[in-house]
């Protein structure tokens, strides 16, 4: 009797134990994909750098190499919104990172793979789990405002990563714990890639970086998502942490008029421009030059410079940005007098089709004067692109989406002689000013711009 009793309990407290250990880890439903079969690199291929990588004991190992740039093994599949989980071990000297969202194309650097990378560094800095943009923008979220994020790194250890990104939102957790949130929509596809950084000749070779666990869900995100506690960081008309140490300023603050007023007027146009969820936009009102709200202009001038915005078409839209601009000259009817990077829409608008010198007028081109690389990497009618232009010295180049498209000397004979060929003929040193307004054009088309960013050169 006491035996059975006994059995009994040691019974009970078996099932019980069985039962709570079973409550406490629910079975995780979630409908992962695996992006690693744990036995092959089938759907990956490696971009950039020679080092190497290998599969060992279900895991992808990378072991850096001298003499060679970052290497990065890089899914097959391209990748919008989704949400992503791994873990990985790292060499306690090494830096690595995982790119999301991340390209290479023949145009942009020879191919060098750039996008958003969430990083991988046990060093003192301790920023894991941190978002930089390889090769284009440098640090976005950086983390010595998140010591509990850098905390829960663990050195020589397995270490588990979770990346949602979906639509313009970024967010990381490291080993559960909320690491990066943010606002950015520079890139919204791409692939992933496990990265292996370049080593210095003093730094050991054959070091590793492990991963393992990789899997990732692309449907219902919604229903998966987590809610992150930080406060996010946002991009959109705000200077990055590279721009603020590189002397950027904002020149539009994505709120209101200061700093800009009507080429021919003293103060902002009372109608005709439109400010909107962060969206600076000139309005349709027929396709006429300056009939409406009119040319801005920056009310402080600029001698050299880099000047970035991000501008967006409608279909047979016409516009541009125009720089060295001096409101005094041309007073009457039409634009302000100034250089143009031309903004347009090259297959419906007829602008594309005339122009003193040949494509002239096509997007991204120096109004009127030189023709923008006919292979520019211009994205579709709808979608953000980026202007950029660069005065240093006389020398000027035009970039589009991060590839530079034209260059020309300003105040040389090539230039004097392409202006005496052109409608600007007219104009006394036309272009020659050695400061002058940035100008936003009111071309009667529905355009719009963001991120207006100046760089001023000493």
């Amino acid at each position: 009797m006491k035996k059975t009793t006994i059995y009994s309990k040691v019974l009970f407290i078996v099932l019980a134990t069985v039962f709570l250990n079973c409550k406490e880890t629910p079975k995780d439903n979630t409908p992962w994909q695996a992006l690693f079969d744990g036995e092959t690199l089938n759907g990956w291929h490696q971009l950039g750098g020679k080092a190497t990588y290998a599969v060992r004991d279900q895991s992808i190992i990378g072991t850096t190499v001298h003499n060679t740039p970052n290497s990065f093994l890089t899914s097959d599949k391209m990748y919008g919104d989704f949400i992503l989980e791994l873990d990985y071990k790292v060499d306690s000297t090494m830096n690595s990172g995982i790119q999301i969202r991340s390209n290479s194309f023949p145009d942009y650097r020879d191919g060098r793979v750039h996008g958003y990378q969430v990083e991988i560094d046990p060093s003192k800095r301790a920023w894991s789990a941190g978002i930089y943009d390889e090769s284009r923008r440098g640090w976005l979220n950086t983390m010595e405002n998140n010591p509990e994020a850098q905390k829960a790194f663990k050195q020589n250890d397995w270490n588990h990563y979770r990346i949602e990104a979906i639509g313009d939102t970024l967010k990381t957790w490291i080993n559960d714990v909320p690491a990066s949130y943010l606002i950015d929509d520079k890139t919204a596809s791409g692939f992933i890639c496990l990265q292996v950084h370049g080593i210095h000749a003093d730094k050991k070779e054959g070091t590793e970086i492990i991963w393992k666990n990789i899997k990732i869900l692309t449907d219902n995100l919604s229903e998966y998502a987590k809610k992150s506690p930080l406060e996010p960081i946002i991009t959109k008309n705000h200077l990055t942490i590279d721009e603020k140490k590189n002397g950027w300023q904002l020149l539009w603050d994505g709120k209101t008029t200061n700093g800009w007023r009507g080429a021919k007027l003293e103060e902002f146009p009372e109608n005709g421009w439109k400010i909107e969820d962060g969206v600076l936009s000139v309005l349709a009102s027929g396709g006429a030059e300056s009939t409406a709200g009119g040319d801005i202009v920056t009310k402080e001038q600029f001698g050299d410079f880099e000047l970035k915005v991000d501008f967006k078409l409608t279909p047979g839209a016409n516009s541009g940005i125009k720089y060295y601009v001096d409101t005094n000259i041309n007073k009457g009817a039409g634009s302000s007098i100034g250089l143009e990077y031309q903004i347009l829409d090259d297959a419906l608008h007829p602008d594309a089709k005339l122009g003193n010198h040949d494509g002239s007028r096509t997007v991204s081109s120096l109004y009127d004067l030189i023709q923008a690389d006919v292979n520019k990497p211009i994205h579709p009618i709808g979608a953000w692109n980026t202007a950029h232009i660069i005065s240093k010295n006389n020398h000027v180049e035009h970039w589009l989406n991060d590839v530079k498209v034209l260059e020309y000397e300003r105040k040389s004979e090539d230039y004097l002689k392409l202006v005496s060929e052109s409608k600007y003929a007219k104009w006394p040193n036309f272009g020659e000013l050695d400061k002058g307004e940035i100008l936003l054009q009111d071309h009667g088309d529905l355009v719009s711009f963001k991120n207006v960013k100046i760089r001023p050169i000493n």
